[in-house]
């Protein structure tokens, strides 16, 4: 077996992590920091999805077609004007990679000369017949062994999608010309990113979803949001059933029913956001012995331990909480119980996400229907932003704040943002529910005013009390 970048050759290893994106290097860096002997087992390009086809590339296109919405949203102030456009969508997507390809090698391939207890190597790995770890067919020696191998892009069963042909989110982000018109499939947060960047940057863009926009978010959550999209000139379809695709003449055309009645939507292009299938299929573990769940990802315990001892998985081939943060917080955890640690089980209690729209979607803790399924007597507060000062500033009030809490206890389970800096709103409620706070504790912190965590707390007061009512910064 040949290493390569640094470590040592050969073997035997204490630990064998394969896959080299987000969790495969939070493993391995770990497992390193320990003292362990580590080979770091990559397949096709380095990094993983977040840096190379996923978070990076889709938020840096967001940011660039950001200005030609601003510049239209400038008619909302009295005697503004201001406009935008594109000149070379060619020269966007160029720097786009070129910023993917800079983290790449910042992140990911410089990191490894740090780390001379890890041995890299590139190869496909898998269980034997017998269950022995190979990568290329040749054996690997290591006493555990972590599986972070990601996922990729999920195709559905449709009749005609292969011969129609489509685009992913990958092969979307790489397009360096823009098409004239775009159908979106899925509506989950890929899809509603996506569609909403290629409208902004003049796409016709037709959205299409069996259960609506964002289907699993709160319900007043998918509404905001839902119009706020309309009002941009996106075209929704939800509620359907995919028939049948076929490619026409200079287009695809997608056959729908609803309601027992059938149409067509045709558009140039055909963009799949149908989700994210965990990559498990080539590594043979019914061999190990390695039990995996209905979506394909490899079942795990709150130790990250796979069905087989010894054997770990981290990341979205677990088929759970695919965000990289979340990627990276497992493998450190598995990292941590193979070099005989004992750390806190996994906990996504207070796990934020967020989906990077305009007006932004964030959340954390428990839904309103969770909660109640999980046998909780819940109240709930909604505020809608034209209650809060900084969006009535701006002169934006696309969203609104929901917040869930225990009914006796008046304990936080979970927060809910439309708003579009809400990103960048939901820490402060995942600290909160993390900390046990109730809203009554929520609502008694001082927030600076003229802020959108500000409505934390106005929501947080909603629960008792009429903030319309209120004076300016009342407590």
């Amino acid at each position: 077996m040949k290493d390569c970048c640094s470590g040592k050759s050969g073997g035997p290893y204490d630990l064998a992590v394969i896959g080299a994106g987000s969790a495969g290097f939070s493993a391995a860096i770990t497992a390193a920091d320990m003292g362990a002997n580590v080979l770091l087992v990559g397949e096709g390009m380095i990094g993983g999805t977040c840096v190379n086809v996923g978070c990076v590339p889709s938020k840096a296109m967001i940011r660039a077609v950001e200005p030609l919405h601003l510049a239209k949203a400038a008619q909302r102030f009295d005697g503004i004007e201001a406009a935008g456009h594109i000149t070379d969508w060619a020269a966007t997507v160029r720097q786009k990679q070129a910023l993917v390809d800079t983290l790449r090698a910042a992140k990911y391939i410089d990191v490894l000369p740090n780390y001379p207890q890890v041995a890299y190597r590139e190869g496909q790995a898998r269980f034997d017949d017998d269950g022995t770890l190979t990568v290329d067919g040749e054996t690997v020696q290591a006493q555990k062994i972590i599986l972070a191998t990601g996922s990729h892009p999920h195709v559905p069963d449709i009749a005609g999608i292969r011969q129609a042909g489509f685009l992913t989110s990958t092969t979307a982000l790489e397009l360096e010309t823009l098409p004239k018109s775009m159908i979106v499939m899925g509506a989950g947060f890929i899809g509603v990113e996506l569609a909403q960047m290629f409208a902004r940057a003049g796409v016709l863009v037709t959205l299409v979803s069996r259960r609506g926009v964002l289907p699993d978010a709160e319900p007043e959550v998918s509404a905001a949001l839902e119009g706020a999209l309309s009002e941009e000139g996106l075209l929704l379809v939800k509620g359907i059933a995919y028939e049948q695709l076929e490619k026409g003449d200079g287009d695809i055309r997608l056959h729908v029913s609803r309601g027992g009645e059938k149409s067509v939507i045709a558009a140039e292009k055909l963009l799949l956001a149908t989700g994210r299938v965990p990559n498990s299929g080539g590594l043979n573990l019914e061999n190990a012995g390695i039990e995996t769940l209905a979506n394909g990802g490899i079942r795990v315990d709150g130790a990250m331990q796979t069905s087989q001892a010894g054997i770990y998985a981290a990341g979205d081939v677990t088929g759970l909480d695919q965000f990289v943060y979340m990627a990276a917080y497992g493998a450190k955890l598995a990292a941590q119980n193979a070099m005989g640690m004992h750390p806190p089980a996994y906990d996504n209690s207070a796990m934020p996400s967020v989906v990077f729209s305009d007006p932004q979607v964030a959340s954390v803790g428990l839904s309103e229907a969770g909660a109640k399924e999980a046998g909780l007597s819940v109240i709930t507060s909604v505020l809608p932003l034209e209650h809060v000062p900084r969006a009535l500033a701006a002169r934006d009030t696309r969203g609104l704040i929901k917040l869930v809490a225990e009914k006796d206890s008046k304990r936080l389970l979970g927060a809910h943002i439309v708003a579009p800096e809400g990103a960048d709103s939901i820490q402060t409620a995942a600290i909160a529910i993390r900390m046990g706070m109730t809203y009554e504790d929520l609502g008694a912190m001082i927030f600076p005013y003229l802020t959108t965590v500000e409505g934390l707390k106005l929501a947080a007061q909603t629960f008792e009390k009429d903030v319309a009512k209120l004076s300016c910064c009342a407590g």
